[in-house]
C-alpha cells in the first residue's frame, strides 16, 4: 500500500474517531478493553483499570464516565501516588473547621465533589494500608466522617480506579488490603502497553501531528515513510505519553513541512536518502508525470500543498492533474 493510501486511510479513521475520551486505535490490543469498557460503563459496578503508564488508563476513566448513566454529573481525579498521606487523606475526606493546624474552615472533600458521577483514583496501589481501610469503608457503607467531625455524610459516587502495579502480588505482599482488591476488581481492564500496538502507532502519530500543529499555530507537517517507520520501531518505553511528547517536540522545533527521522530520535540519520525516478525509454510525457505525481504525493503524504510546493506548482494545478491523471482528487477541496 503506498503511502498516499495509508495517508487517506489515517485522516478518514481519525474523521470517525468520536470524542470517546480521545482513545484513537484500531488494533486487536486495544479492541478488546475497548469492548469491556463499554459493556460495562452503563453498570454500576466498580471498574479496575490495570496498564503501564503512560498507557492511557485515565482517558478509558473518562470513557466510562461518558457512556455511564452519571455523565451529566461530575467526573472527580485523584492521583493517590502524588500527594503525601496526610494530605492525600483531607483531600479525599474534607475537614472541619479547626481539624488541624491552618484548617480555618469546613472543606469538602473529593469523595463528596464526586457525588452524583464518577470519582477516579488514579495509582491506587500507593494508596497507604490506613487510608485503604478507609476507602473500604465507604465503598461498602456508602458514608465517611470528614476529618475532625464525628458525623457521617454520605455520597453517591460510581469509583473506577487505576494502577500500573500488580494488585494481586501487592495483596500476597501485604501491601494492599485484600478486602478492598475484590472490592475494586469487579470489571477487570487490563490497557496494553504500545509495543503491543504497531498497527495504532501511524494513526496516534497523525492525531498527535494534527492537534500540536494547530495548537502551536503552525502548518500541518507530514510525516515521511522512514519518519513512520522509525515510530512504529521504536519501544515506547513511556507508551502513548511518550509518544505524544515526542510528536509534540517534533512540531515545535521542526523547521520543515515534512518530518523524518532526525526530527523525532537525536541519533536518527540526519538524512533520507533522495528517491530516484528511472524513466524507461519509449515512455509518454503523460506516463512520467502521472509517476512523478504520484512519488511527490506518497513523499508528503497526499499533502497536496507540500506536493504543489516541491513540483513549483500551483495547488489548484495538483488537482487538476490528479483529476486528468486519475490519481484522484476532489476539485471542491480547493474552495476549503
Amino acid at each position: 500500500m503506498s503511502l498516499l493510501e495509508e495517508n487517506r486511510q489515517l485522516k478518514e479513521q481519525l474523521e470517525k474517531a468520536d470524542g470517546m475520551a480521545e482513545i484513537i486505535g484500531s488494533s486487536a490490543a486495544i479492541r478488546k478493553p475497548l469492548t469491556t469498557i463499554q459493556q460495562a460503563a452503563t453498570s454500576t459496578a466498580t471498574i479496575l483499570i490495570q496498564g503501564e503508564s503512560g498507557t492511557g488508563k485515565e482517558l478509558f476513566a473518562r470513557a466510562v464516565h461518558r457512556l455511564s448513566a452519571r455523565n451529566k454529573g461530575p467526573f472527580v481525579a485523584v492521583n493517590c501516588a502524588a500527594l503525601p498521606d496526610t494530605i492525600l487523606e483531607s483531600e479525599l475526606f474534607g475537614y472541619e473547621r479547626g481539624a488541624f493546624t491552618g484548617a480555618f474552615q469546613r472543606k469538602d472533600g473529593r469523595i463528596m465533589a464526586a457525588n452524583g458521577g464518577t470519582l477516579f483514583l488514579d495509582e491506587i496501589g500507593d494508596m497507604s494500608i490506613a487510608l485503604q481501610a478507609k476507602l473500604l469503608r465507604v465503598l461498602q457503607e456508602g458514608e465517611f466522617e470528614r476529618l475532625g467531625s464525628p458525623t457521617p455524610v454520605k455520597s453517591d459516587f460510581r469509583l473506577v480506579a487505576a494502577t500500573n502495579r500488580n494488585l494481586r502480588e501487592e495483596v500476597e505482599a501485604k501491601r494492599f488490603r485484600e478486602d478492598l482488591y475484590y472490592r475494586l476488581n469487579v470489571i477487570a481492564v487490563t490497557l496494553p502497553p504500545l509495543r503491543e500496538r504497531h498497527d495504532d502507532i501511524p494513526l496516534l502519530a497523525q492525531y498527535f501531528l494534527r492537534r500540536y500543529c494547530e495548537k502551536n499555530g503552525k502548518p500541518v507537517r507530514s510525516l515521511t515513510h522512514r519518519a513512520l517507520e522509525a515510530l512504529v520501531h521504536h519501544p515506547w518505553p513511556g507508551n502513548v505519553r511518550e509518544l505524544e511528547k515526542t510528536v509534540e517536540r517534533a512540531v515545535v522545533l521542526s523547521q520543515s513541512e515534512l518530518l523524518t527521522p532526525s526530527d523525532f530520535f537525536e541519533d536518527a540519520e540526519t538524512s533520507e536518502p533522495s528517491p530516484m525516478l528511472t524513466v524507461p525509454f519509449g515512455i509518454t510525457l503523460d506516463e512520467i508525470e502521472r509517476q512523478v505525481m504520484k512519488q511527490t504525493l506518497d513523499r508528503t503524504a497526499g499533502d497536496k500543498k507540500l506536493a504543489a510546493q516541491i513540483l513549483g506548482i500551483a495547488v489548484r494545478t495538483i488537482y487538476r492533474k490528479l483529476d486528468q491523471l486519475s490519481l484522484g482528487g476532489n476539485q471542491q477541496e480547493i474552495e476549503k
